[in-house]
């Protein structure tokens, strides 16, 4: 077995003895030369190997080499990979540490998603719409139209059926109490929403074949005949 002097000695090493890289993605000799390049005392120079190595980060990616967003990440990537102290003239504003380390402002969600997510996001904007219109013939039918699209929604999530009740529960729920859904539902043929299919959500016919045998038929390609 070698030890750490006989690696010494035959002069081999490993990564476990090496520093760790910033983004290995890029490999130890990319960053090698971001090394040479912070010690280079002549700002010149500085300069033009960090535009040769901003190349070279760039053959990973081709296609997006010459995108001005790609752009910007590689020269951040740059700063990243020096630690924050090589000093060049970068075409982008220069980095600090801090601002990597500031956590993402928290997306706001909309409150409609904490409950009923099967009936979708435009379902409320849809019942807003209805409820800020004058009651008449225009309002009942979006409000019909809602109910059979909520209850289509519904169905599309869930395989088991619900009474429409339910969904005027829900309705009546989500527009504060301002749908009336007794009202609606005196408006609707047999009191009723309807079924699937007849809400436009196609069923695929399974085929039954008569006398439970499936007919062959022939291959009209065929050239040859059986002697």
């Amino acid at each position: 077995m070698i030890d750490n002097n006989d690696t010494q000695h035959f002069g081999l090493s490993y990564n476990t003895d090496r520093t760790k890289l910033k983004i290995p993605e890029y490999g130890r000799t990319l960053q090698q030369m971001v090394d040479h390049c912070v010690a280079l005392q002549d700002r010149d120079r500085r300069n033009a190997e960090a535009n040769a190595i901003i190349n070279v980060m760039g053959e990973i990616n081709p296609h997006l080499r010459n995108v001005p967003d790609f752009q910007h990440k590689l020269w951040d990537q740059l700063f990243i990979m020096s630690d924050f102290k090589i000093d060049i003239d970068s075409p982008f504003p220069t980095p600090t540490p801090e601002t990597f380390s500031t956590p993402p402002d928290r997306l706001e969600y909309p409150s409609v998603l904490n409950k009923y997510r099967y009936y979708g996001h435009y379902i409320r904007s849809m019942i807003d719409i209805a409820c800020s219109w004058e009651s008449g013939e225009k309002q009942d039918a979006l409000v019909i139209a809602i109910a059979k699209h909520m209850k289509k929604a519904y169905l599309e999530w869930n395989k088991d059926l619900i009474e429409d009740e339910v969904i005027g529960q829900h309705l009546e729920e989500l527009s504060g109490g301002k749908i009336n859904f007794s009202h609606i539902k005196s408006l609707l043929p047999n009191g009723e929403l309807g079924t699937p299919n007849a809400q436009g959500i196609p069923v695929k016919k399974r085929f039954v074949p008569q006398n439970g045998v499936k007919k062959v038929q022939p291959n009209k390609n065929k050239n040859h005949t059986r002697k």
